[in-house]
């Protein structure tokens, strides 16, 4: 289970936060930015989410601290302060993300779920969905009981989607990633490895691949 670090000096507001997220993680709590630094060192921290507005050390300080260290644990800024300036900051001093107050607690799960995903598909190059591994070193999908190796590109593409369920990526899109911007390939080719790629995932109930007519192309994950 991953570990989230919540540094908030309001406590109704730690307390909610907290809540919120102790039924899929564990959390731990600081009331300042000084003690959630002492916390990042001590380790085991997956994800960090601080306020800006804090005593001792404040938000935009924690961060540009531990990322000077070279921790690049994930970081998302919950914050009152809103404006433009502010989230520019935010983002140059290397937050992944960035919500302001009052907030949506389920808002807050989703980007949290997003930031770890991200997060482990960066360090262990795989995605898991379900009992399905998606795994980059051998271009292969499976479970238990299947097996599938893919074409590198195919495999590329799939691994591209899975890794922003939901997000629409164009044809062109596609080709620039996976074939780069330089390629003589054309989106009908994009097309027909789209079609050679559902194929081999057809045995898997877990995801699919949506075709948005006159877009492109999302994965979409099975509830």
């Amino acid at each position: 289970m991953a570990t989230i670090l919540i540094a908030e000096d309001d406590r109704n507001m730690r307390l909610l936060t907290a809540a919120r997220l102790s039924d899929d993680y564990k959390v731990v709590t600081a009331e300042d930015g000084a003690v959630a630094l002492e916390r990042v060192h001590q380790g085991g921290i997956d994800l960090i989410v601080a306020d800006i507005m804090m005593p001792n050390l404040d938000g935009f300080g924690l961060l540009e601290t531990i990322r000077r260290e070279g921790i690049k644990t994930p970081f998302l800024m919950l914050t009152a302060r809103d404006s433009l300036q502010d989230k520019q900051h935010g983002f140059e001093l290397g937050t992944d993300d960035y919500i302001t107050k009052p907030f949506s607690t389920d808002e807050l799960l989703w980007r949290v779920k997003a930031l770890l995903r991200r997060a482990n598909i960066s360090i262990n190059r795989k995605i898991q969905i379900g009992s399905v591994t998606l795994d980059s070193e051998k271009y292969a999908v499976y479970n238990d009981t299947t097996y599938i190796e893919f074409p590198k590109k195919e495999f590329d593409i799939l691994f591209k989607l899975l890794s922003y369920p939901g997000q629409i990526f164009s044809k062109e899109q596609l080709l620039d990633s996976i074939w780069g911007t330089g390629s003589d390939s054309s989106e009908d080719t994009v097309k027909t490895h789209i079609n050679r790629v559902r194929n081999r995932i057809s045995e898997f109930s877990e995801f699919h691949i949506t075709t948005i007519k006159g877009i492109g192309y999302r994965a979409d994950i099975a509830e």
